[in-house]
């Protein structure tokens, strides 16, 4: 009997593949588990397993052909060869012989033994070791960098061809749309080769370069325990009451998707980032997640309302409505909006076009978006901090000595946390989707950073449980890591509210844009001494100039004013913090 042996099921997303090599021929006996063809996805090279027994009869596919998954690539003839040769000699009218037995037949005993002998033990596997010191290389590709990223352009490649590189050593700085974060090897060995160049563009899952390693000596695990992390949870997540019967096919498919490694052979390494990039791995049913797959949905973004979490058809068909929904206000919002075409302009002159980076192109793009559907409006005031000055002086040594430097913007952070207290709207997003104003018991706050790549916002955390000096010194150092091109993703996200401080470049005054999902921003211009009429009298007093932008869906002109005619009066007793704040 013959069958078609077709490509399974390989994971995420993955529904074609490049034929990188057929390691099988026609007329080959090939065994259950037997690799049959290499073959290579938008993630990795992996090698294609028998699901059983038998004869190659024939191959469909050529090298470098594209396959999809379900797609015949080869046939195959069930059964071992000397069931196929005992079925000829039947066909010829010839009977095979009774083997006779030998004239030195053993004893009884002495063959027993033999034959437990050649018997391996029960729960042993008999896969050999590797030879201490094998050589084995690796092929190391672009990790999953989370959060809808799915490029960035190689700003700095950090090894060489024959650099011999430790276990979480850096090999390359990738610029996404969010920040420049470095990547490190999981594993100690030597540069073999690098694929790739400075300022190319690259995508999550592509091969950049190959590490030689070598083996331990240690044995290879068994088989049947080569299930990848995201597999044991899905597999131990599955709850009685699901019908896994009703889905054989799929079940299949996703064991089929794991591929034993072959010692000797060139595997490829996918290595994770820092855990703040590391994603969870949602808890659903492989028949939750092909449905998830075919209608576009990605499965980890999607909350479960089942026991645990548990991820249904259902919840994946209300993602989806809500994604549509979104969507379609969205289209509302900006329709008509359309880019004009730009002129020739070498017509008049000559020209010099440079592509954007990564952050300038997302940043054009984010505060287009942020611009078109938050209603804004801006408010101004001044905050005398004749005052604040004298005190800021007086404590700035000591905030050196811990490694820190006592700035307005620093005190800012703790006075705005303290309003926030007062005034919640500011630390809320909406939800238009839902009608919905989310708000927030955390106090996160942006600080804009300039950089010759453009403008940065990292976040400083639970600004409410830090002091001064804890402030003070975690804004100078990540300040410090915006301008070295050392932020990382997470320290880019989860912002309620953020701060812009222009003062040490001039001006009296700007408009910020704010920063969607957040719904304020607080603008800093250059402070100087300005005269005040007092107690019929006019004095010379230090005054800084704020303009706060807000989204007027939520916040009302009255609120704005209100809350930034606080934050001047904290800055200018800040005895009003512990009062009110």
């Amino acid at each position: 009997m013959s069958f078609e042996f077709k490509i399974p099921e390989l994971g995420e997303n993955i529904e074609t593949g490049t034929v990188a090599k057929i390691i099988v021929s026609v007329g080959d006996q090939v065994k259950k588990d037997q690799s049959l063809i290499e073959l290579e996805t938008d993630k990795a090279v992996i090698e294609i397993p028998a699901n059983q027994a038998g004869k190659i009869s024939k191959i469909l596919v050529s090298e470098g052909d594209e396959v999809k998954v379900g797609q015949a690539i080869l046939v195959i003839d069930e059964g071992d060869g000397e069931k196929s040769r005992e079925k000829s000699e039947e066909k010829s009218g010839k009977k095979a012989k009774k083997a006779e037995p030998e004239k030195d037949e053993k004893k009884p005993e002495e063959v027993k033994q033999q034959e437990e002998a050649k018997k391996p033990e029960k729960g042993k596997q008999t896969t050999l070791a590797p030879a201490k010191g094998a050589k084995k290389t690796i092929n190391f590709v672009i990790p999953d960098l989370g959060e809808n990223i799915e490029s960035g352009t190689i700003a700095k490649i950090l090894v060489s061809a024959g650099d011999s590189i430790k276990k979480e050593q850096g090999l390359l700085e990738l610029e996404t749309d969010k920040a420049v974060v470095e990547v490190p090897s999981e594993v100690e060995g030597k540069v073999k080769e690098i694929f790739v160049e400075e300022g190319e563009t690259v995508k999550v899952g592509q091969k950049i370069l190959s590490i030689e390693t070598v083996e331990s000596g240690e044995a290879e695990k068994p088989e049947e325990a080569q299930i990848s992390e995201k597999e044991e949870i899905e597999t131990t997540a599955e709850q009685p009451e699901e019908k896994e019967k009703e889905f054989p096919r799929e079940k299949e498919a996703e064991r089929e998707e794991v591929v034993p490694e072959k010692r000797g052979m060139e595997k490829t390494y996918q290595p994770e980032l820092p855990s703040p990039m590391k994603r969870e791995v949602a808890p659903a049913a492989p028949s939750v997640r092909r449905f998830a797959r075919e209608i576009g949905i990605e499965i980890d973004e999607v909350s479960g309302t089942g026991p645990g979490g548990r991820i249904s058809i259902d919840d994946v068909k209300s993602f989806a409505k809500m994604l549509n929904k979104q969507k379609a206000v969205s289209d509302n919002v900006l329709r008509g909006i359309e880019a004009e075409k730009l002129p020739d302009f070498s017509k008049w002159g000559e020209i010099e076009v440079k592509p954007m980076s990564k952050v300038r192109e997302k940043t054009a793009k984010h505060l287009a978006y942020a611009w078109a559907t938050i209603p804004h409006v801006t408010q101004f005031d001044k905050a005398d901090i004749t005052e604040l000055e004298n005190l800021r002086k007086e404590f700035g040594k000591k905030v050196e000595s811990a490694g820190g430097k006592l700035t307005v913007t620093a005190i800012l952070l703790r006075v705005i946390s303290s309003a926030f207290k007062i005034f919640p709207q500011f630390n809320a997003s909406v939800d238009m989707v839902n009608s919905q104003v989310i708000f927030k018991k955390y106090h996160n706050i942006g600080i804009a950073v300039d950089t010759d790549r453009g403008l940065l916002v990292p976040v400083i955390r639970n600004v409410n449980q830090k002091n001064l000096i804890d402030l003070s010194v975690e804004l100078t150092a990540i300040a410090e890591k915006a301008r070295n091109a050392k932020l990382t993703l997470e320290d880019m996200q989860g912002g309620n509210f953020s701060i812009s401080n222009l003062g040490g470049i001039g001006g009296s005054g700007f408009t910020p844009v704010v920063n969607s999902p957040e719904v304020a921003v607080l603008g800093v211009s250059r402070s100087q001494m300005e005269p005040v009429f007092t107690d019929g009298n006019f004095i010379h007093r230090l005054m800084l100039p704020l303009s706060l932008s807000y989204d007027h869906r939520l916040i009302d002109g009255a609120d704005a004013a209100r809350f930034l005619r606080w934050v001047c009066e904290a800055l200018e007793k800040p005895f009003k913090i512990m009062v009110e704040g």
